[in-house]
């Protein structure tokens, strides 16, 4: 059939008529649906991937290792078919059904960016790493404060409510620290400090005044309260498969936690298999009317129609729906009156780490597999600018033991090997980088003008890239490191720069971003389209700039936010 000749069933417009629709059904998307619905409206969410349901759909869940082929790796066929997803963190043979392969979905990279994506029902949200710190003013305030970017239109104060909504409905374990530079929740206890980090914590302490290292705050159910159990899900068993999809609902996934307690109200319809092609602009009305979608399987096209439109597609995608969102209004895409929709592109940098090994402690272990990991709270270009590049940088760090390091000895078997294996051996230690980029119009996506993808949908160009001001920033990090890990004693340690093309550890950002001026931004301070009001955008595609904390929470709470708002402005006759 003929994109351009959509197919309205039997039962008219109005058996494709909606309240709401929402494309995507990942982290955001999930929240946008269980936002809408609560407050009712009859929602349709769109998801270009097939149905996953909680637990039925996690096949790999309860598999021991040794009933994996690959004891977590794939075949070298894979690899070589696959070199893109198969450089993703986490993605093995246990996994591999919740990421998209190379070959299935292709895009143009004009400058080398890895683009991991996750096409079914809960998207990235079953595969995601559930850091979720909040952003401080800091974040909020520093590109304009410095002149590096333009200024956000809301605060830390807009979000802060919005942030406990959240974190009190999906559960986040942490510690409250007091620390300026990393505000504050709702907290469930955390994870116990091991031994080698509770002492690190004090030498640091000791050496610095503006180092702090603090439990990251996570979501995962460690004491679970009345709510999480009201969304049937349970305490987190540290087992630190997470990955897989969790059979106890121990982190927080759209597919555990908020598409049921949309699908509750009765108000909750999801389409899979829904690649959306465009948003429909009807120019009398002078507002978007629905959802162009095509059928993966039969490549059907179908419109549906709806006052309000989410767009929680992942940020490039929601770039790409937007873009190819074209009318006589607006032929550059919808809403792209300034021609800035799919430029400012970023991402996080993580590409630098450091390890070492530490003396002592053999006396002692942790329990379980703690799947999380703790912070060294960002401590660069706070209050001033105190380097000779611009944002900051969260460090993630943690410590361990080898699990199984002894050889056997002299050819002993038997019992004796048996021993060797199972005595744990020294600690080790490691920081790695999330690193604060600098949002540039230089950095952008687009169409392709002569490629498309198996729907007849323009593919997508990347062209992004990393700068001068990453570099610094990454040498910074690698000698801050270094010294504090030397200080806390630490041996042998060493300092690595993987230099991996950017977008490979998820977090792209930007291309439709929030801001006050409608000449340099595209969404206004409740996630609106500037000059479509019914269309929100409350993904990662909304981003002003990065910051250095983890985004996935901030994107929620907009999104919550956003909802809300939209509801009201529906009641008041203004949607």
């Amino acid at each position: 059939m003929s994109i351009n000749t959509p197919n309205i069933n039997s039962g008219g417009a109005d058996a494709n008529t909606y309240d709401a629709i929402v494309i995507g059904s990942g982290i955001s998307g999930g929240w946008a649906a269980k936002e809408l619905c609560e407050q009712g409206l009859k929602t349709l969410v769109l998801e270009r991937g097939r149905n996953v349901e909680h637990n039925k759909d996690y096949p790999t869940a309860t598999t021991p290792p040794w009933d994996f082929k690959y004891r977590g790796r794939m075949s070298e066929k894979f690899y070589k078919e696959n070199p893109l997803i198969t450089k993703a963190a986490g993605f093995g043979d246990d996994c591999d059904h919740f990421f998209v392969k190379d070959a299935d979905h292709p895009y143009v990279q004009e400058k080398p960016f890895d683009w991991i994506r996750g096409y079914q029902v809960g998207g990235k949200s079953l595969t995601w790493g559930r850091a979720t710190q909040r952003w401080s003013d800091f974040e909020f305030t520093a590109p304009e404060r410095f002149g590096y970017g333009i200024g956000w239109p809301i605060g830390y104060k807009d979000v802060a409510p919005w942030y406990s909504h959240v974190e009190k409905f999906i559960g986040i374990c942490g510690s409250k620290d007091g620390l300026e530079a990393m505000p504050d929740g709702e907290f469930l206890p955390p994870f116990e400090m091991n031994c080698v980090l509770t002492d690190i914590k004090q030498k640091l302490k000791e050496n610095y005044t503006d180092r702090h290292l603090v439990h990251a705050r996570w979501a995962h159910l460690t004491e679970p309260r009345e709510v999480h159990l009201q969304q049937g899900r349970g305490k987190c068993q540290a087992r630190n498969m997470c990955m897989r999809g969790c059979p106890f609902g121990g982190y927080f996934s759209s597919v555990s936690s908020t598409l049921p307690w949309a699908a509750k109200t009765g108000n909750l319809t999801v389409r899979p298999f829904s690649v959306v092609h465009s948003v429909i602009y009807d120019e009398k009305l002078g507002k978007a009317t629905g959802v162009r979608v095509i059928d993966t399987n039969t490549k059907e096209v179908t419109d549906f129609f709806a006052k309000v439109i989410f767009l929680n597609a992942s940020a490039l995608n929601t770039n790409l729906i937007l873009l190819n969102s074209k009318s006589n209004r607006f032929p550059n895409g919808l809403g792209n009156d300034n021609g800035l929709m799919g430029k400012y592109i970023a991402f996080h940098n993580y590409r630098a780490s450091v390890n070492a090994d530490i003396d002592g402690y053999l006396d002692k272990y942790y329990f379980g597999r703690n799947p999380t990991d703790l912070i060294l709270v960002n401590y660069r270009n706070l209050h001033k600018r105190d380097t000779d590049y611009f944002g900051g940088f969260t460090t993630f760090m943690n410590a361990y033991r080898d699990q199984h390091p002894n050889e056997p000895q002299d050819g002993a078997i038997g019992a004796d090997y048996k021993d060797n294996l199972s005595e744990p051996g020294r600690w080790h230690v490691f920081m790695y980088l999330q690193g604060e980029t600098v949002p540039k119009e230089s950095n952008h996506v687009r169409l392709s003008e002569t490629e498309k993808d198996q729907w007849g949908i323009p593919l997508l160009v990347t062209s992004v890239e990393y700068d001068d001001n990453d570099e610094r920033m990454i040498k910074d990090f690698l000698t801050q490191s270094s010294e504090m890990l030397e200080k806390a004693g630490c041996k042998n340690i060493q300092t690595h720069n993987n230099k991996q093309a950017p977008g490979l550890d998820i977090h792209e950002m930007g291309g439709v971003r929030m801001g006050k001026d409608p000449k340099t931004s595209l969404l206004n301070e409740w996630n609106q389209l500037h000059h479509c009001k019914n269309v929100f955008v409350t993904d990662g595609a909304c981003m002003t700039s990065t910051g250095n904390q983890s985004p996935s929470i901030l994107y929620m709470a907009l999104t919550a936010r956003a909802a809300t708002y939209a509801v009201n402005e529906i009641k008041k006759g203004n949607l």
